[in-house]
């Protein structure tokens, strides 16, 4: 397994549980909730007494940062078995509470970081059911990731309303890129 070329920056985490017990068939989006820098944001992660970490850190000014191997299960979603199953993303926020929302770079980004965790992965499609139960009830077929978010398994509303509204866009968006069927399954 190996991690996304993207990366501009490294900053590994002590907070993570080693290697996943299961196949990687999700994507999970947190917000930072705040306007950090990738090395701010790797800071953060650094200190064992955080007891939180994600795979990959996208800034605001769209710099990719590596926290946690993918290979690894990282401390993200406050869920063991989704952190075991997802790829997990910290995005920087440029603007506040409520909405979280995110730059025109940090975006465009994860557009790329998320195809290419996809492609690595060998998925065809991305797919954004839009509901927890519905989500954790779904089995993904071979060729298919899905995304999930940090606030189906805390209370949190995160990512924040910004990136929640545009989870079925960047879903739709990835899976173009991918050359997969945008339809999603009923």
């Amino acid at each position: 397994m190996s991690n996304s070329p993207l990366v501009s920056y490294t900053k590994l985490s002590p907070n993570h549980s080693g290697k996943r017990t299961h196949a990687i068939d999700t994507i999970t989006i947190h917000c930072m909730a705040g306007n950090c820098s990738v090395e701010t944001c790797g800071q953060i992660f650094a200190s064992s007494a955080r007891q939180a970490s994600s795979n990959y850190g996208v800034g605001t000014d769209g710099r990719v940062a590596l926290y946690v191997d993918e290979a690894n299960r990282s401390w993200c979603t406050s869920s063991n078995a989704n952190d075991q199953r997802a790829v997990t993303i910290e995005v920087a926020n440029n603007g506040g509470a409520p909405d979280w929302p995110v730059s025109d770079k940090a975006y465009a980004a994860l557009l790329d970081l998320v195809t290419d965790i996809c492609k690595r992965n060998g998925k065809k499609k991305l797919l954004w059911l839009g509901d927890k139960n519905k989500t954790l009830n779904y089995s993904p077929k071979s060729d298919e990731m899905v995304l999930t978010v940090h606030r189906w398994f805390a209370n949190k509303s995160c990512p924040g309303d910004w990136m929640y509204a545009r989870m079925g866009d960047l879903a739709s968006k990835v899976t173009a890129q991918l050359g997969g069927s945008t339809a999603q399954p009923s």
